[in-house]
């Protein structure tokens, strides 16, 4: 049985690669609604625009990828094999992405209320749970040095504000030194 060209993995990712730069030129315009930041050499909306632009070069060759498979391939091709579903009530995986992209959601929520940090912590701790990683020393350690590290290096040394939530007083105490 020959599957039709519209059921094929190769599809799929046609499909994905048009959904994703549609996000990407949305994430772009909105990181220009970014408010500049007098006197600092990098801009609140110079790295989401770099990670923009690099997700953009992947999803481009990922799109010129798929149109030449779908218009040379043959039956043995990794990529002429059928779509898996996206069903989440049968793949365990497809249910952690909606639920990480949920978390994301609440993540930007809170991310001026609580700070960077906390929910920095949060997302991460959670994120390294439903992965496998449970042992508590390794991820209350990461979870927790990772983005207070990050913060240090964007606030002291790129000059970039970033909110601090509930933990403002880190950055006061950052200041005194």
């Amino acid at each position: 049985m020959e599957l039709k060209k519209t059921q094929t993995k190769a599809f799929s990712n046609l499909i994905a690669s048009i959904v994703l730069l549609a996000f990407e030129l949305w994430a772009w315009i909105q990181s220009g609604k970014i408010k500049t930041a007098k006197n600092a050499a990098v801009q609140p909306s110079t790295f989401p625009r770099i990670m923009i632009i690099g997700m953009t070069i992947f999803t481009v060759v990922l799109l010129i990828q798929s149109i030449i498979k779908l218009s040379s391939m043959k039956a043995g091709d990794p990529l002429a094999a059928k779509a898996e579903s996206l069903n989440f009530i049968k793949d365990k995986g497809v249910l952690s992405a909606l639920i990480v992209i949920l978390l994301c959601c609440v993540y930007v929520y809170f991310f001026k209320s609580l700070g960077y940090v906390v929910v920095s912590a949060l997302l991460s701790g959670i994120v390294m749970w439903m992965i496998g990683l449970r042992k508590p020393a390794p991820l209350l350690l990461v979870s927790t040095l990772v983005p207070l590290g990050v913060w240090l290096v964007f606030y002291k040394f790129l000059s970039v504000n970033i909110p601090m939530g509930v933990l403002q007083f880190l950055r006061d105490l950052v200041d005194k030194i």
